[in-house]
Formats: C-alpha cells, structure tokens, sequence
C-alpha cells in the first residue's frame, strides 16, 4: 500500500480511529493486524517471510537473555545467519550467480546455476537491519529480551517504517508500544501537518520532477551536455524530496497515534562536508552501519591505513545494501574514497581556509558547494541502471557543454523546455523550502516549522494550497512509487 493512494488516504484515518478507541490491552494487536495488512496489500504471500525472521529473531533474543558463555553467541549468529541469508536469497542470487558465471566464463569454463524466479519483498532491507539491531542490542545487554510476541512482531512490522524506514532501535521504539498514548489535539495536528507536508514533498515536487530526470536517464543514447547536466542535478533533489517526504508521511502518522520514530533527515545539502552530509543524510542507516559495523572493524582506533579500510568497507556494503548491482558499490566506493581523501587532506585544507583571501561566509558557500557537486556526481551511479550507463553520462556531460550554456542563456527555443523546466523546479524548491520541518534542533523547538508560525488565516491558506497541490497533481500524473521501496 503506497503512502501516496487512496488505499492509504482510507486506510489510516481508519486505523487511527480503532486504536484511539480501543482499550490498551488491544492497541498492539489492532497496529499489529493493520500493519499484515498494510504490508500484504503489495504481495500478500511474502508475509510469510517476516512470519520466519521474526520468530527466530523473537526466539533468539529470549536464548540469548537467559544463556551465558557460548551459547549465547551461538544464538547471535543463528539469527544474523537467518536475516542475512533471507536478504542474500531474495535480494543478491541472481547478483551473485551471475557474477559468478561471468567470472567462470573468462577463465573457459562454464557454470550454470538454477533460475530463481521470486520478486524482492518490498523494504526487506529496512525491516532485515531493523530485527537484527535488537538481537545485537540484547546481546550486548543494552536491551531486555522483548517476552510479549505481538509487541515485538509489531516492533518490526509498525507499518509507518515497515517498507522504507527509519530503521529504528528497540531502545527507542519497543517500550513506545506499552505506553498509554491518548488523543492530544495538538499533538495530532503536529502529525497531521507534517504527513502534508511529506506529500507535497513527494507527490508535487519529487514525482514532477521524476518527469524530467526520467526524460533523459531512461533515454541515454545520444545525450549530452546540458540535458545530462540538468537531469543530474534534478535527480539530487528528486530522491531527497522523496525520500524525506516518506519520512515526513511516517513520522507524523506516528506521531498522530503517538509515536516518536528518529529523525532521518537534517537539511543534508547544506552540509559542507561529505562527512557532514552522511551526519544529515538517511541517518537511522547512517548511524547503523557506524554501531553494528565501522566500531566493531575497529572505528578509527588504529593507524589511518585500518580507518581508510574501514571506512570503505562500510560503504561498499552500503551501496550493496542499495542494490544488487555494480553501479550502487560504485556510489558506495564513491563515498568511501569521498571520505579517506577528505581525512588525508584535512590539515592541508585547513591551511588553504586560513590562508584563504574569502571570508567566513564566502568560504561556507563554497564548501556546500563543493560537497553538493560531489554528492551529486556520486548520484548519477544511484540512477543509472549499470557502471556504462553511469560512465556514459559522466563522460558525456562535458561534451558541448559551453556551446549548449551559451544557447540556454541566449535564449534559444531550442532549450525552451529546459528552461521551463528548471523554471518549474525551482519554483517547486522555493515552496516546499517555505513549509518544510527546519533545523530545529538550534532552537530548541521540538515542532517548529515555518508554516506553524504564519498566523491562523495565513496557516489554513497554506494548508489548503499543499492539499489542493497534491490532489491536483496526483489526480493528473501517473502514481509513483517511492524510490527507497525497492531496497
């Protein structure tokens, strides 16, 4: 069931209704059955497959609580084994086999592995990382083994962050099922506003843009120049306005029901670092893959050659966590190298700022900058579906570069459409940079937005154009599905 249907738009106000209205006892089985619910509405037998993880995972935890010694690392690796060998069968099979056979061809042999014809369960990586931070949790004693099976069943399936985060911890998220949440008018307009603010995010600026990008990435041959160079940049904003509007459309309708998920984004292209961006960018993952694998590699203990290592370690199994394909290790090495330069060159770029003739303010623009165009040209092996076709635009954005900016500023019909288009989506960033959740942390205001502050007639104006915008615009474009649901 996608956020951005009408099977949602009745869906949850539906759920949110039986669970203010049941009594407590019910609440987790009533969330718990609208969750199946939710997440069988895509492919209703695949349930069956987080039936099996959470019943070992479930099963693992309590073994690991009450054992001591060996045993209780037996149990560990029982359950990484099983959620990592579900993830492997269904997500990287065909991946590896045909790595595989492609490798046994070049040295003159042939190896033939079995056709696995299965579709990949929708956000099985997300709910997979989830389940195994709460037996590592338990296992290293910062988390009471979960007893009750539905509240822990309904830890890994709430359906706000089932499909595509945020990956939350059990700290944070199990004891949330036992507490009392009553209606809080407030509360549940924050939530409310918030949801609105996600689908205007993803329905109005995301899928308008997903248009153009789709224009020139689906349609390579022959492009070059300022097309690709357009469409790349587009893209950078497509995937954060959609992946930052699913977290907006699931934090606030948790929060509706209340219940407080992570945060998963802080304004990550104002970041003037890549280290930064990775600080502001998909964090719940972030900070997973630096708790469960970068510390236990070693962090950055150890000489720089071990903390370069580690480093892209961790970011070549994030871009494989991405997808099963070259282009997303590509993206990840991208980051990783990204990073190990950065901290090879720190001391020598912090002479060059000191030394530098431009002021403080002059030298922040230039960093986020500068970190926007890496981040961006790292993007382009995210969208391409190969390495060639990543290479191809990469190679061939330069190409008549000068001669196609010198049309465009000149204004020449041939770059009418592009022009309108990019007209179109800065108007699209200007409005949705007005009503989008801010850096709030600084101010120390859990709920501030910019359009929770516009005085009441004002709010329901806004209120009423973000509502109107997406009706209007998901009644006349094709439904899109969120990116980060096919990982």
């Amino acid at each position: 069931m996608l956020f951005n249907s009408v099977s949602f738009l009745l869906f949850f106000p539906l759920v949110t209704g039986i669970y203010f209205l049941s009594p407590q006892r019910l609440r987790t089985p009533v969330v718990l059955l609208a969750s199946c619910a939710f997440y069988m509405a895509f492919v209703p037998v695949y349930i069956l497959i987080l039936g099996f993880t959470i019943i070992v995972d479930f099963a693992a935890g309590i073994w690991i609580e009450e054992r001591t010694g060996a045993a209780r690392k037996v149990a560990l690796v029982a359950s990484l084994v099983a959620n990592i060998g579900v993830l492997a069968v269904f997500k990287y099979y065909g991946f590896a086999t045909g790595n595989v056979s492609t490798l046994a061809a070049l040295l003159g042999r042939q190896v033939a592995f079995p056709p696995l014809a299965i579709l990949l369960p929708i956000g099985l990586s997300f709910h997979t990382f989830q389940a195994m931070s709460y037996t590592i949790e338990v296992y290293r004693r910062r988390q009471r083994a979960e007893r009750d099976f539905l509240t822990y069943a309904l830890y890994v399936m709430f359906y706000p962050q089932l499909v595509a985060g945020p990956i939350e911890r059990p700290q944070n998220l199990l004891h949330q099922f036992r507490d009392t949440h009553e209606f809080n008018y407030a509360r549940v307009v924050a939530g409310l506003r918030r949801m609105a603010i996600g689908m205007f995010k993803k329905v109005v600026v995301a899928d308008t843009i997903a248009v153009q990008v789709d224009a020139v990435y689906d349609h390579l041959a022959g492009q070059t120049g300022l097309p690709l160079v357009v469409a790349t940049v587009l893209f950078a904003f497509q995937i954060y306005y959609d992946f930052s509007g699913y977290s907006d459309i699931a934090l606030g309708s948790a929060q509706v029901m209340g219940f407080d998920l992570m945060e998963n984004f802080r304004t990550p292209y104002f970041s003037r670092s890549v280290g930064e961006f990775w600080r502001r960018w998909h964090i719940s993952l972030s900070t997973w893959f630096k708790d469960y694998l970068y510390i236990p590699l070693g962090g950055s203990r150890g000489t720089w050659a071990r903390r370069a290592t580690n480093i892209m370690i961790v970011f070549l199994v994030s871009g494989l966590w991405h997808g099963a394909s070259w282009a997303f290790v590509v993206w990840g090495a991208l980051h990783g190298t990204y990073l190990v330069v950065g901290s090879a060159t720190a001391s020598l770029r912090a002479r060059m700022r000191d030394r530098s003739p431009l002021g403080p303010a002059a030298q922040r623009v230039l960093s986020t900058l500068c970190t926007f165009a890496l981040v961006d040209l790292a993007w382009v092996f995210f969208r391409a579906r190969t390495v060639s076709d990543g290479w191809y635009v990469l190679s061939r954005m330069p190409v008549g570069l000068a001669g196609d900016l010198g049309r465009f500023l000149s204004g020449s019909p041939v770059y009418g459409l592009v022009r309108s288009s990019l007209a179109a989506a800065v108007l699209l960033l200007v409005a949705v940079t007005l009503v989008e959740r801010q850096a709030i942390e600084k101010r120390g205001v859990r709920e501030g937005t910019l359009i929770a502050r516009f005085p009441a007639p004002l709010r329901l104006a806004a209120y009423a154009i973000l509502i109107y915008a997406c009706v209007l615009v998901g009644a006349g474009g094709a439904r899109q599905q969120f990116i980060y649901f096919q990982f």
